[in-house]
């Protein structure tokens, strides 16, 4: 049996209408038909009933339906597989991180993006949160994920993905490594250490005041965590960071404490505006938009 003949087949048992499968499939009746009575030839029992008003699977049909459909999947993606490839065609899709140790809590997203495009070459890409917005619009990345706001003309913010609290990192030791949780408020009798990154993205981290209005003072400028790690375990300063730091960066130098006033911290799927609708980003967004916000 050839292969345009078993999807004749399982097209018209999708069906059950010689006209909608000829239609579907761009060919003439009268092609179904004999590809039909070519496979009933070759088995030598019918797989349909006919009538002038309807058509249905006999028993012998249903029964070779239900062993072709995944064969022919699996056949249809190997083909498939096999030309991309031929072109160098495959498609792939670049996903930033800022660190990339939050893939693992994007697993749901990921196996549900996987199952829907099977021929998709997902790529994680790491950032930094000094040069946030720049990967995207050297086409290093397709999308990326990132903390709110994201106020850029040229980008589009998509689905948020999950929320975080903040926690303040200090070096073990520090006065505040023993507390629970602290406020704000203590960041005006502490020196704070200034990531390098938009203005308006740092103080979505880090407020210029306390809650009650007193100023907070800002030290070494740091670039990434690792200069983050060195500035606070030598005494210089303490730092405003999103929870997932604690989780994926536990060292015995720092300690992290929570803090309990701070707006949790939302992230979400951020691309260019100028980026294909029909292609392999919306179809990530799409597949976050179905999951929903992630629980971490």
């Amino acid at each position: 049996m050839e292969i345009r003949d078993i999807e004749i087949f399982l097209t018209l048992c999708e069906e059950l209408h010689f006209g909608r499968t000829a239609e579907r499939l761009h060919v003439t009746s009268a092609r179904i038909s004999q590809a039909i009575r070519k496979q009933e030839r070759a088995v030598g029992a019918p797989l349909f009933h006919r009538t002038s008003r309807s058509v249905r699977l006999t028993p012998l049909g249903e029964q070779l339906r239900r062993d072709l459909t995944q064969a022919y999947q699996a056949l249809k993606d190997s083909i498939d597989r096999a030309a991309l490839a031929a072109r160098d065609k495959r498609e792939s899709l670049r996903l930033g991180m800022i660190g990339g140790g939050i893939a693992r809590d994007l697993r749901p997203v990921l196996d549900l993006f996987a199952g829907r495009h099977p021929l998709a070459d997902l790529q994680i890409r790491s950032m930094t949160f000094s040069d946030p917005f720049g990967p995207l619009r050297r086409g290093e990345v397709d999308l990326a994920v990132l903390w709110l706001p994201v106020q850029e003309g040229d980008l589009t913010v998509g689905p948020v993905l999950f929320s975080e609290p903040i926690v303040l990192i200090v070096p073990a030791g520090h006065p505040l490594a023993a507390q629970e949780s602290v406020s704000l408020e203590v960041l005006a009798d502490e020196i704070v250490v200034d990531a390098s990154m938009p203005r308006y993205w740092r103080e979505a981290l880090l407020p210029v005041h306390t809650p009650s209005g007193r100023p907070i003072r800002t030290g070494p400028q740091v670039h990434d965590l690792l200069e983050v790690f060195a500035v606070v375990t030598s005494g210089e300063g303490v730092c405003l960071v999103h929870a997932q730091t604690a989780r994926y960066f536990a060292r015995p130098d720092i300690v992290y404490v929570p803090v309990h006033d701070a707006p949790l911290a939302r992230w979400a799927l951020v691309w260019r505006c100028d980026t294909d609708p029909g292609g392999l980003v919306h179809g990530f967004a799409d597949a976050v938009r179905d999951h929903g916000p992630l629980a971490l």
